[in-house]
C-alpha cells in the first residue's frame, strides 16, 4: 500500500536525535524507501533534505513528528495531494496528533498492513485582494486570522457573506475558521466547538468593541469577504498562525472552502468528545 515514506520533523527537538535514526532503520529493514524534510536532515547532519512542498510530491505516506504546529505546516505542504498523514505527538497539547512516540512502530505496522481509518479534514482558502487583484492565496487547516499589528488600535472591518453585508466590526481582529480550527484560536476568543464532520465556516471576532458582535456559523458553501478599513500596516493576516502578510487599507480578504482536504490517519476510531475531554479537560467539574 505504502512504499515511499516521507518524514517531517519539528525543528530543534532533542528527542529526534534518537527517534529519527531508529525510524529510518525500521523502514529500511522492511524494504521501504524514505525521504525527509530539511528539518529532519538537520537532525541527521545530512544534506539531502527536501522542502516540505517538494517532499510531499514524491511520497505515499507522511509521518509527522512534532506537535499541532508541525502538522498544520505539513497539511499545507501536501497541497491537496492524495497523501495520508500519520501525526506523532512530540509537542505539548497535540490536540490533532493521534499517536504517541511509544506507539510509533506498532501503529506504523498496522498502517502498512492497511489496518487504519482515514479522517478527512476540510481546509479554508483565503485570498488577499488588493485593488481588485489577488496578491496572495493560502490554504488553512485551522484558520485565517486578521490581527492588529503591534501598538495598533482597534481594526475597523466590514464583513460580507455571498456579497450580502453582514456587519461592521471594531475589534482586535477576526478569525475565519474551519471546524478543525474551532478548537484552536477561535475557541479562546469565545467561539463555539464545531464537530469536524460538520460542513461549516466560522467567523469569530476578537475582543469586539460591541457586546452584540457574536461568532457566526455559515454553511460550507458560503463565501465570506472582509474589507479592512485601517491605516496601512496596522493589521496583519496570519494563516494557521504560521504564515501571512501585512494588510493595507481597503484590502479585502476572501475566504471559502478549499477544494483541498487533509487525510489524517486514525489508528483507531477516536471519539471527538473523548479527545476534547482528555486533552482539553473539556467539561470537567
Amino acid at each position: 500500500m505504502f512504499q515511499t515514506i516521507g518524514i517531517i520533523s519539528k525543528p530543534r527537538r532533542p528527542d529526534l536525535a534518537e527517534i529519527v535514526p531508529g525510524l529510518l532503520g525500521w523502514l529500511k529493514e522492511r524494504g521501504l524507501t524514505y525521504q525527509y524534510d530539511l528539518e529532519t536532515a538537520a537532525v541527521l547532519g545530512a544534506t539531502d533534505g527536501r522542502k516540505r512542498e517538494d517532499l510531499a510530491a514524491g511520497v505515499d505516506l507522511l509521518v509527522v513528528l512534532g506537535g499541532d504546529g508541525t502538522l498544520l505546516s505539513a497539511a499545507r505542504a501536501v497541497g491537496g495531494r492524495d497523501i495520508p498523514l500519520l501525526a506523532v505527538n512530540l509537542g505539548g497539547l497535540g490536540f490533532l496528533m493521534t499517536t504517541g512516540p511509544h506507539e510509533l512502530y506498532s501503529v506504523l505496522e498496522r498502517v502498512l498492513e492497511g489496518d487504519f481509518h482515514l479522517q478527512y479534514r476540510t481546509m479554508l482558502r483565503g485570498q488577499v485582494l488588493r485593488e481588485g487583484a489577488a496578491v496572495a492565496t493560502y490554504d488553512a487547516l485551522n484558520d485565517v486570522v486578521i490581527n492588529k499589528a503591534a501598538m495598533a488600535r482597534l481594526i475597523e472591518m466590514d464583513a460580507y457573506v455571498d456579497e450580502e453585508f453582514v456587519c461592521s466590526y471594531r475589534a482586535d481582529g477576526l478569525i475565519l475558521a474551519t471546524p478543525t480550527g474551532s478548537t484552536a484560536y477561535s475557541l479562546s476568543a469565545g467561539g463555539p466547538v464545531i464537530v469536524p464532520s460538520v460542513a461549516a465556516l466560522l467567523l469569530t471576532p476578537i475582543c469586539p468593541h460591541s457586546l452584540t458582535n457574536r461568532p457566526v456559523v455559515f454553511p460550507d458553501t458560503a463565501q465570506v469577504e472582509v474589507e479592512v478599513r485601517s491605516t496601512d500596516d496596522a493589521s496583519y493576516l496570519t494563516v494557521d498562525g504560521q504564515v501571512g502578510l501585512a494588510l493595507r487599507n481597503t484590502d479585502r480578504i476572501r475566504c471559502h472552502y478549499s477544494p483541498n482536504r487533509v487525510q489524517l490517519i486514525q489508528p483507531q476510531r477516536l471519539r471527538f468528545f473523548e479527545v476534547l475531554r482528555d486533552k482539553m479537560k473539556w467539561g470537567e467539574r
